[in-house]
């Protein structure tokens, strides 16, 4: 992650670079009192103080809490989610800049990336854990892909569509022609419908897991039945489709907002922004709060009652539980 996030960075410098100005343009005398026809307000409305405070201070209380999880529980494998939930919250807070000063490209750019790529982390956690699940209940033959692959394919897949969307979103956003602004955002556009494809398929393979699990392993679906539910493994498969719903309508919603263009209704409307890209995001990360992985399957290493529960006719077993 640390090579994709360097690469964000040297996007934004370049991408503010690029943003200064060519030439003195008439600006209007107050950006404050027709901002939906503000050619040089790129939100084309002044955002929210009160909702921008309300959104940077629940992921920030997300993002602490996790960290405070990773030295409690473990699970390092989250840390990408945990780094992502840091970064999400300052894009979200450098909209406080754009409430002051509505027409700064540069304070837009740096909050146009940050929020729209900060989720690729949270996606990378998303891989990673079903790997480490998999392995913990020793079902590694259900997975379509076996787990190691699983993290290299789709890891490998999340960065390069990061590396996509934020050379896209760079060029079109930062651009003073239009033509060359047109063709970043197709780009943009096509990493964005990139990583979506990529996260249904990943999808689908944690839904083809579960449902082998539960036929073909019956002893290990069932293995934490009596345990209190804050240690079922189930209830971590639970809040994974949970979060995955969450990251799948936020990528719905940018596919559809950069179809329409960075000026159509989607984009232009402060209330989406926070309905269906910024809640959604929310309740992906902040599920992990209450279903810590690492509550539950610690680093992902396979407990020895796993192995028993695993082959509950083996005679070998039997005849070591008899003596």
């Amino acid at each position: 992650m640390l090579p994709a996030v360097r690469a964000l960075g040297l996007l934004v410098g370049a991408a503010l670079v690029h943003a200064a100005p060519r030439k003195t343009l008439p600006r209007p005398a107050d950006p404050f009192l027709d901002p939906q026809n503000d050619p040089y307000n790129p939100l084309r409305y002044i955002a929210s103080n009160v909702l921008t405070a309300i959104a940077f201070s629940l992921v920030m209380v997300v993002a602490l809490t996790q960290t405070w999880m990773v030295r409690k529980w473990g699970a390092k494998f989250m840390l990408s989610m945990v780094i992502g939930c840091y970064t999400f919250a300052f894009g979200i807070g450098t909209r406080f800049g754009l409430h002051t000063h509505p027409e700064s490209k540069g304070i837009y750019i740096i909050e146009y990336l940050f929020v729209v790529l900060s989720p690729c982390a949270f996606i990378a956690s998303e891989y990673v854990l079903l790997g480490r699940l998999a392995r913990y209940l020793r079902c590694d033959s259900l997975l379509l892909i076996p787990p190691r692959r699983i993290t290299i394919v789709f890891i490998s897949s999340d960065i390069t569509t990061f590396l996509i969307q934020a050379a896209g979103g760079s060029v079109s956003i930062a651009s003073n022609t239009p033509s060359v602004a047109i063709n970043g955002s197709h780009i943009f556009l096509a990493g964005l419908v990139l990583q979506m494809a990529s996260f249904l398929t990943f999808t689908s393979i944690f839904l083809v897991f579960m449902y082998r699990v539960r036929t073909r392993e019956p002893a290990i679906w069932a293995m934490d039945k009596d345990k209190n539910w804050q240690k079922d493994w189930r209830t971590l498969a639970g809040a994974m489709s949970f979060s995955f719903l969450g990251i799948l309508i936020r990528s719905g919603y940018r596919v559809a907002e950069l179809s329409q263009g960075y000026i159509g209704h989607l984009a232009t409307t402060e209330s989406f922004f926070y309905g269906l890209d910024t809640l959604p995001l929310f309740i992906a990360i902040s599920t992990y709060v209450v279903f810590w992985p690492g509550r539950f399957i610690g680093n992902g290493t396979p407990p020895d009652a796993t192995a028993d529960l695993k082959t509950p006719n083996d005679e070998s077993v039997e005849t070591k539980e008899e003596e």
